[in-house]
């Protein structure tokens, strides 16, 4: 069943054909420009697809980055040595257990930022490949693939909680696990790219349930973690229902794109390719190629700028620092203790992201100077959070001028609500000032960008850390 256009927001648009970033253009019988406002959705079942792969493209993140009291219990564990008869050392002083290593402490103080710096970088890098690999490899290809390898990493991450020969060697699961997250991240990156290049050839309105759903992700990972705190077990048996709640999520996305294939199933194209959106047009539309990368960039460089300078900024400090941050209500060994970074800085943080990223939706800013102003502004969240309770601190370190919960709270609210906010109109805004048959490609460079900015955010958090 082919999906019908009728309405006014992607001028020169007749014939999307899924999968070859290619737009057949055709003159409405008024002599002007075939044009569409969005797809005959029943049951809103094509919005809802593509909020769930907005979810997986931020799952597997966000999964990794909250689960980080487990990944650090594993690393701060002690190495167990023999005693005198052979056998392992259970209790007993340095010599008989066994101190932390010097490296142990690095590995525990530096964790979030080498495990964002391993997420993010590959998606820089393989948003840029898929910037050229969408004209060459099917999107059903690209996005059903990365989808099953995405749940195979994480099926393997899951087991690998209850690989007890890796308890006493931190160094190697450490490796693992970074090892693992590239390439997790390395598929997201070909996963969000065909995604957004796949949006770009919609209305406008279709790339807010990706970001929702990006959005969305943070929440389900931040109460599935508090869940399995509060249920009272080790962190292996929490960790393990948790890292099961994520493959199970990702089986379902991969059932939704299919079942999105089958909705948007139209008429074949002779090479086979694909299946296409079908507008309202004229029979057999010229096939238009889309202009050079550089040329599409001329046009979108400020929402582009935009985005890269959101998560840049975002990253600098989320969750380098802000998971460092210390209650200052709390006794020692609360509930509110042990919830505190669970709840005000995951939850609180994913909640308030989602909810800027969903009210992109309604009435926006049209002025993209002042989009881009919004965003520069946004720098002042990183000395603020560097001058929260962080600890532990450096010598040379800031000064601790916002010591209570309280503050911290607040900062976190404003920072993440105007995350989600901007980063959303600025990805919607992208491939809407191109052209119909430079969608794609304009939405896959919003791509590009966004890791981008990921990325540099994840490489400057070490200096952000050591300023602290």
């Amino acid at each position: 069943m082919a999906l019908k256009f009728q309405g006014s927001l992607a001028p020169r648009v007749t014939t999307a054909v899924i999968g070859t970033g290619k737009v057949a253009p055709a003159e409405t019988e008024g002599g002007g420009t075939a044009v569409c406002d969005g797809p005959r959705d029943r049951f809103k079942a094509v919005w809802i697809i593509f909020f769930l792969l907005g979810l997986g493209t931020l799952l597997p993140w966000s999964f990794f980055i909250t689960a980080e009291e487990y990944f650090k219990s594993r690393l701060a564990q002690r190495h167990v040595s023999s005693n005198a008869s052979g056998q392992p050392g259970l209790q007993g002083n340095a010599s008989e257990v066994g101190e932390h290593h010097p490296a142990d402490s690095s590995l525990e103080r530096n964790f979030n930022s080498v495990l964002t710096l391993c997420s993010m970088l590959p998606m820089l890098i393989f948003t840029c490949l898929n910037s050229v690999l969408h004209r060459r490899i099917s999107e059903r290809v690209r996005m059903l693939g990365s989808l099953v390898a995405i749940l195979i990493f994480f099926v393997l991450t899951t087991v690998l909680v209850h690989v007890h020969a890796l308890s006493h060697q931190p160094s190697t699961f450490f490796a693992i696990i970074m090892v693992t997250a590239f390439l997790i991240n390395s598929f997201v990156a070909v996963l969000q790219g065909s995604i957004f290049g796949l949006v770009g050839l919609l209305p406008l309105n279709y790339a807010v349930p990706v970001m929702s759903g990006q959005g969305m992700a943070g929440i389900f990972a931040a109460v599935a973690m508090i869940f399995s705190l509060l249920q009272g077990n080790d962190h292996s048996h929490s960790a393990f229902g948790y890292f099961i709640t994520a493959c199970v999520t990702i089986f379902i996305t991969i059932i939704a794109y299919l079942a999105m294939s089958q909705l948007v199933q139209g008429n074949k194209q002779p090479d086979g390719e694909g299946p296409e959106l079908e507008l309202d047009a004229k029979p057999e539309p010229k096939i238009m190629e889309p202009d050079s990368v550089l040329s599409i960039l001329k046009q979108i460089w400020m929402p582009a700028l935009c985005v890269c300078l959101t998560f840049t900024i975002t990253l600098g400090v989320y969750p380098a620092i802000t998971a460092d941050v210390v209650s200052t209500s709390a006794t020692p060994g609360s509930r509110w203790e042990i919830l505190f970074i669970p709840i005000s800085c995951f939850l609180l943080f994913n909640l308030l992201d989602w909810a800027g990223r969903s009210f992109a939706g309604l009435p926006r800013i049209g002025s993209l100077w002042l989009l881009l102003l919004l965003v520069c502004a946004r720098a002042a969240f990183v000395p603020l959070f560097m001058m929260c309770n962080v600890h532990p601190r450096g010598a040379a370190a800031l000064p601790v001028l916002f010591p209570h919960d309280a503050v911290f709270i607040v900062l976190i609210l404003l920072f993440a609500f105007s995350n989600g906010y901007l980063a959303t109109l600025a990805m919607c805004y992208g491939p809407k000032k191109v052209s119909g048959h430079n969608a794609e490609t304009a939405g896959a460079i919003m791509a590009f960008f966004l890791s981008l900015g990921l990325s540099l955010g994840a490489s400057i958090s070490f200096l952000f850390r050591s300023l602290v």
